[in-house]
């Protein structure tokens, strides 16, 4: 059952004119987008973001199993399940490992020392450095791209930008 059928809303329903248009909102230009990982052990996972991948501590409230973390203009909160605000209702994760289905993007500058980072700390890839270029319009950007898992499985995409070249053919 879907999102929508289980609260009693069809497609037709949605797609139907019946929903007000709105005016087109103006984002706000600073990171809007901030997700929160419920962790098993918010420490760990501070570790493994902050001194083997090169995260910033914007702050935290250890009392609460909680911290604010940066890199570059990305964040990412990280949430000890059980401490704090803990979603229920079955939306907390009981089993690694935890965000299936989700991985995040974060663009680095330089993949290659992120993995020698890795490397010196042997932790495996969880897809090996790539280089790989997608359709965007009538061309094509690059990203030199490899996934790592956090100690509680979710996945993280890092990728330095190749630029965009025109579609081959």
């Amino acid at each position: 059952m879907s999102y929508f059928q289980s609260r009693g809303l069809s497609k037709r329903h949605i797609m139907s004119s019946s929903i007000p248009s709105h005016p087109r909102l103006e984002p706000v230009r600073e990171p809007v987008l901030i997700p929160e990982f419920a962790v098993s052990d918010w420490q760990a996972s501070r570790i493994f973001y902050c001194d083997i991948l090169g995260f910033e501590t914007d702050y935290f409230r250890p009392e609460e199993g909680f911290a604010m973390l940066s890199f570059g203009a990305a964040k990412l909160m990280i949430d000890q399940i059980g401490e704090g605000r803990t979603f229920g209702d079955g939306h907390v994760p009981l089993t690694p490992p935890f965000g299936r289905g989700l991985n995040l993007q974060i663009r680095t500058r330089d993949v290659d020392a992120m993995i020698a980072r890795l490397q010196q700390a042997e932790l495996p890839l969880y897809l090996p450095l790539e280089e790989k270029w997608y359709r965007k319009g009538d061309q094509e950007v690059g990203h030199r791209q490899f996934v790592i898992a956090d100690p509680d499985g979710y996945l993280l995409r890092f990728f330095e930008d190749l630029g965009s070249r025109d579609l081959p053919g």
